[in-house]
C-alpha cells in the first residue's frame, strides 16, 4: 500500500510532543513517513528530555529536526508559568521555521495565533482517563487544565483522534467537535513479525499506571499455568520503585529486544480500564500474540473479533480466560491469526495518508480564505 496521489501537501510540518509516552512513538512515525515524501518535520518537544535511545532513533530520521526545552507539560502540576513560556518559544519556532501546517499532540498549544493551520491530536486526556480509572469525575482541581484543553479544541483549524471512542470522550468532556475526525495510529509491520512461540504471557506499560491495569495482572500471575512477563518501567511517578508480586519484571526495553519478545509470546494480556489506542496491543497483534484486552468502547472499536475480552475490574474473569488459553493452542494459534490479520488494518501508511489528508484540507481551507481576502 502506498500513498496514492496527494494533491495538496505541505513541505514543512512544525510538530508538537513529548518524550513521556506513546506520543513520542506516534510522532517518530509520522516523521519516518514524511521523509519518504520530501516533507521536513520539526518536532518541539517539551518536558522530559528524550533519552539517548529516543534521540538516536529520532536522528535517524533524515528530514527531522529535534527542538527541546524542559517546560512542564500540560497535566502536569502548576503548568501555568511553563505553559506561557512554551507558547512563546513555539510562536517564535513558527515565525522562524514558516511551516505550512502546525500539528499539536496536546490541547493548549492549540490555540496559540499561530498564522500556519493547527491540526490538534487529541491522543489522551486527564478528564477521560479520571473517569475509567476513579469511575467518578475528575476533581474541581482539573477545572483550570480543563480550560485549556476545551480553548485548544474550539480554537484549533481541525481536531482529530485516533479511535471514534476517544473522540467522543472529547466531545463528552469539552464540547461540541464541528471540525473532527478519525485518524487510527499506525505502525510498520516489518519490524514486528511472529517468531516460533512460547507458552508465555506477556505485558506491556507502565506497571504503577491504573490505566494500564497491570496490577490486576500481577495478582493472578500466580496462579496461572503460564509465566507472565511484563516490559515497562516499575517507577512510580515519585520514582519510587513498584516492585511486581508475581509476574517478572523485564524493566523498560529497546524497541528491537520488545520486538522480539512480542514475537516470542503466545499471548499479550492488556486488561486496561483506559487506552485511547493502545501501540503495545497493536505491536503484539502484528507479532502474532493472541490478545486478551480489557473491555472497553476503544479496544472493542479496534479488535472486536479478533481478541478476548474481559471486565477490566474482574480479576476471576481475566484468570480464567489466561487459563482457558493455556489449555487450548488450537485457540491461541487461531486468536494470533486473527489479531495480525486485524493488525495489519492499522499500518504507519495509512496514518500517514490519513494525516496527509487532514493536512491538505487544512491547506485548502486555508488557500481559499487567502484567496479571499486577497480580493479587492
Amino acid at each position: 500500500m502506498g500513498y496514492g496521489s496527494l494533491p495538496v501537501r505541505p513541505s514543512r510540518v512544525l510538530m508538537t510532543a513529548d518524550a513521556v509516552g506513546g506520543v513520542w512513538d506516534y510522532a517518530l512515525e509520522l516523521a519516518r513517513g514524511f521523509a519518504r515524501l520530501g516533507i521536513a518535520t520539526d518536532l518541539a518537544v517539551m518536558g522530559p528530555a528524550p533519552d539517548e535511545g529516543r534521540t538516536a532513533a529520532a536522528a535517524r530520521i533524515p528530514t527531522l529536526t529535534l527542538h527541546h526545552q524542559p517546560f512542564k507539560l500540560e497535566w502536569m502540576a502548576e503548568p501555568e508559568e511553563d505553559l506561557h513560556k512554551a507558547g512563546d518559544w513555539l510562536l517564535a519556532l513558527e515565525k522562524r521555521l514558516s511551516p505550512d501546517v502546525v500539528h499539536v499532540n496536546g490541547f493548549a498549544a492549540a490555540s496559540l495565533p499561530f498564522r500556519a493551520p493547527v491540526l490538534c491530536v487529541g491522543h489522551s486526556c486527564v478528564l477521560s482517563w479520571w473517569r475509567a480509572v476513579h469511575r467518578e469525575d475528575a476533581p474541581p482541581d482539573w477545572l483550570g487544565y480543563a480550560g485549556r484543553v476545551a480553548d485548544g479544541l474550539r480554537l484549533a483549524d481541525m481536531v482529530a483522534a485516533p479511535t471514534q471512542a476517544m473522540l467522543d470522550a472529547l466531545r463528552w468532556h469539552y464540547g461540541p467537535l464541528p471540525r473532527a475526525r478519525v485518524i487510527p495510529n499506525g505502525r510498520d509491520p516489518q519490524h514486528y513479525r511472529p517468531l516460533p512461540k512460547r507458552p508465555i504471557i506477556l505485558a506491556a506499560g507502565r506497571v504503577w499506571d491504573k490505566a494500564k491495569n497491570i496490577a490486576m495482572l500481577d495478582t493472578v500471575a500466580g496462579r496461572l499455568p503460564w509465566s507472565v512477563f511484563v516490559a515497562g518501567s516499575t517507577d512510580g511517578p515519585d520514582g519510587q520503585p513498584k516492585p511486581l508480586q508475581h509476574a517478572r519484571a523485564l524493566g523498560q526495553l529497546p524497541a528491537d529486544q520488545l520486538a522480539r519478545w512480542f514475537g516470542r509470546a503466545a499471548v499479550f494480556a492488556h486488561p486496561a480500564r483506559y487506552e485511547p489506542f493502545g501501540l503495545a496491543p497493536l505491536e503484539a497483534g502484528l507479532s502474532g500474540c493472541a490478545l486478551v484486552l480489557g473491555d472497553i468502547p476503544t479496544l472493542r472499536e479496534l479488535w472486536d473479533g479478533a481478541a478476548l475480552f474481559v471486565d477490566p475490574d474482574n480479576r476471576t474473569a481475566l484468570a480464567r480466560a489466561l487459563t482457558t488459553l493455556a489449555d487450548n493452542p488450537a485457540r491461541v494459534k487461531a486468536l494470533g491469526a486473527a489479531a495480525r490479520k486485524r493488525a495489519h488494518e492499522f499500518t504507519a501508511v495509512r496514518m500517514v495518508r490519513g494525516t496527509l489528508d487532514a493536512y491538505a484540507e487544512l491547506l485548502s481551507k486555508a488557500a481559499l480564505k487567502a484567496a479571499a481576502s486577497a480580493v479587492p
